[in-house]
């Protein structure tokens, strides 16, 4: 397992340089470990500093965290209304074909890394929630003569449920309090309390023990990670599923064109426009470009130790969802 690691290390530092998509949550990252490879560190002759990615611009590591910190610092009031205007609203079927695809039961424990603004967490509190009301009543619909007491007990759910709430959990951390802050405000609004828990964090060192949850998920989110490494691993439980929603190589080389240009040149003049912010929305592009390709992220995922991995490419490839299992 160290020796997969360590490749995996190797190699996705050397492609990963930053974070959110659409962007999101800032500071995520998946490991703890430091060592950065040669070809992606360039020492300056001057100060020996070691260098990483910052979109297409190449800064020292201990300042790229900064600068990713304060891309979404400036972004955050605005992130889900650019989230909007840039995908067209596209965004959304992608984040309902992640939780399509995860399809998590009553009491699963999901960690959401870089998910500021709650966007997964709200929709595994309700898929959950679908998923015991579908059970109550298949329940209710076996029983054979019940009292009239045993068929709303059943039926509403509410004895079970208030359990179910207690037991299912999603924890929302990003190392942003900015975004963390819209994404409470958001649960405020929904009147979402329940098993839903805000936490700051640096996704290379969670502040969780190990084996703790069954589902680790990072949306539009791992690209802004210096470091990647073993955390997903670690704190997923034996049997624990780690995914990954994020932009990709576009299949189609027409589409890819077009794509290209859409990028370049309209999402950061919506960056102006929207949010006021150019230059986050231009880190942004550059940063999807240096997000490696869907088969060779499935083969990162196999050498860190993760089983069964597999990905689906979803808008003929502008994102994709990647898939694998501790075992």
């Amino acid at each position: 397992m160290a020796v997969h690691l360590s490749r995996f290390v190797r190699r996705v530092v050397r492609l990963l340089p930053a974070h959110c998509g659409v962007p999101a949550a800032a500071g995520s990252r998946l490991s703890t470990g430091r060592w950065t490879p040669p070809s992606c560190r360039g020492l300056s002759q001057e100060s020996g500093e070691t260098n990483t990615h910052f979109g297409f611009e190449s800064v020292p590591e201990e300042e790229k965290a900064k600068k990713v910190y304060e891309v979404f610092e400036n972004v955050a009031q605005k992130y889900d209304i650019m989230n909007d205007a840039m995908s067209l609203g596209i965004h959304r079927l992608w984040k309902d074909a992640l939780l399509h695809v995860m399809h998590p039961q009553p009491g699963a424990c999901l960690l959401d890394v870089a998910g500021g603004t709650g966007d997964i967490a709200f929709r595994f509190l309700d898929y959950v929630q679908s998923q015991k009301e579908r059970q109550t009543r298949q329940r209710a619909r076996s029983m054979q003569s019940p009292s009239w007491q045993d068929i709303s007990d059943n039926y509403s759910g509410q004895k079970d449920w208030e359990g179910v709430e207690a037991e299912c959990r999603a924890v929302v951390c990003d190392i942003n309090k900015e975004m963390l802050k819209v994404g409470k405000e958001k649960a405020d609004y929904m009147g979402v309390s329940a098993g839903l828990s805000w936490v700051v964090g640096d996704a290379e060192e969670l502040p969780f023990d190990d084996n703790q949850f069954d589902i680790y998920t990072v949306a539009f989110g791992i690209r802004n990670v210096t470091h990647i490494e073993k955390e997903a691993l670690r704190v997923l439980k034996p049997g624990g599923r780690f995914m990954c929603l994020e932009f990709s190589k576009v299949t189609n080389p027409v589409l890819a064109k077009l794509y290209d240009a859409y990028s370049f040149q309209v999402i950061p003049v919506l960056g102006e426009v929207i949010a006021g912010d150019w230059k986050s929305y231009q880190y942004l592009v550059e940063s999807i470009r240096k997000f490696p390709a869907q088969n060779e992220f499935k083969e990162m995922m196999e050498d860190a130790g993760f089983f069964c991995v597999q990905y689906h490419n979803l808008t003929a490839g502008v994102v994709a969802l990647h898939s694998g299992f501790k075992l």
